[in-house]
Parts: structure tokens; C-alpha cells; sequence
């Protein structure tokens, strides 16, 4: 891993935990942290996910296993469900970076087509590397694929990325 590496991931943790969960498979974090350091160089992977405070096990994790946590005030829907989007946080970090210099490179983690024209700029200022998508191929979003840009399927990586762990209490809240 590169100390003073100006490649940094951004991960829709929300889209992440479901597209994961919707394969059948759990995805161990710590692993992704580094296979994310090994295979592209990250130095900063921020994690963009609502804050609702039962869960601070989880996010106490996702800290040690070298996340940039990023969090998102949350309200509930009706049936008490947590919402935190955090498209546009992710959105402005991403733009923020690439103006100030501090991302040469960057790694996208969603199958989210909401995330189109950030793709489409980062690959105007050659600032883009690939896209790393938890759903299947025929779940990614068709407006992400016609971007052009590179996508990688992290089932494809289930070997590499999947929990050993059965039982992970405070890992397995939804993010």
C-alpha cells in the first residue's frame, strides 16, 4: 500500500451492504480495505453511510478497518425505516477532492446510475479508475455502463472479500 497515495475510493455504503446482501454472500470489510489498497492504490476510502446511533459497533469497525467513515443525518419513513441518502455528499467530497488536488485517482464503489455525471467528469480530467459494482451485471446501472468506464463486479472477488465470520454481531447491521 502506498503511504502517501492520492488514489481514494468512494463507497456508497448503503448500496454496497444491499447489493452484497441481495447475492446471497457477506462482504468482510477488512479484506476490502485492503484488496482496495493492494489492487488500486487507495490511500483514503471513505465510506459514505447514515448515522443511526444503534449501530456504533459497526461503525467502530469500519474505523479500524481504515474507513473514512462519512456520515449522513437520517430521518425515518413511516414504517420506521432509517433514510440517509448520501448521493450528494459523496458527490461534492469526490468534486471537492478533485479540485483541491487531493485525488489524482479515483475508485467508485456502487451500481447507482445516480453517480453518471461524476463518472463522466472524472473521466474528462483523466481522474478515473474504475467502478466497483456490488450488484450484478444486469443490475448495474445502464447509465453507469454507457459512461464507458471500467467496471468490475466485486462478486467476482466473492473468494477474496467474503466473511469467514458466522456469527459478526456488530458487523452485520445494515449500513
Amino acid at each position: 500500500m502506498k503511504s502517501q497515495s492520492k488514489t481514494i475510493a468512494y463507497i456508497d455504503g448503503a448500496n454496497l451492504h444491499k447489493g452484497i446482501k441481495s447475492l446471497g454472500w457477506k462482504l468482510d470489510y477488512g479484506r476490502f480495505r485492503q484488496w482496495l489498497s493492494h489492487r488500486y492504490g487507495v490511500g483514503i476510502a471513505y465510506l459514505f453511510i447514515g448515522m443511526v446511533s444503534e449501530y456504533a459497533g459497526l461503525y467502530n469497525y469500519l474505523q479500524r478497518s481504515g474507513f473514512r467513515v462519512a456520515f449522513k443525518e437520517v430521518i425515518f419513513d413511516g414504517d420506521g425505516k432509517p433514510k440517509g441518502n448520501c448521493d450528494a455528499d459523496l458527490i461534492v467530497q469526490a468534486m471537492r477532492d478533485s479540485y483541491d488536488g487531493a485525488a489524482e485517482q479515483a475508485v467508485l464503489v456502487t451500481s447507482d446510475g445516480d453517480y453518471t455525471p461524476l463518472v463522466k467528469f472524472l473521466l474528462e480530467k483523466k481522474q478515473f479508475i474504475s467502478i466497483l459494482s456490488p450488484a450484478p451485471a444486469k443490475k448495474c446501472s445502464i447509465l453507469l455502463k454507457r459512461t464507458g468506464a471500467p467496471i468490475v463486479y466485486i462478486n467476482d472477488k466473492k473468494e477474496l472479500l467474503e466473511s469467514q465470520n458466522e456469527k459478526a454481531p456488530d458487523r452485520d447491521a445494515p449500513l
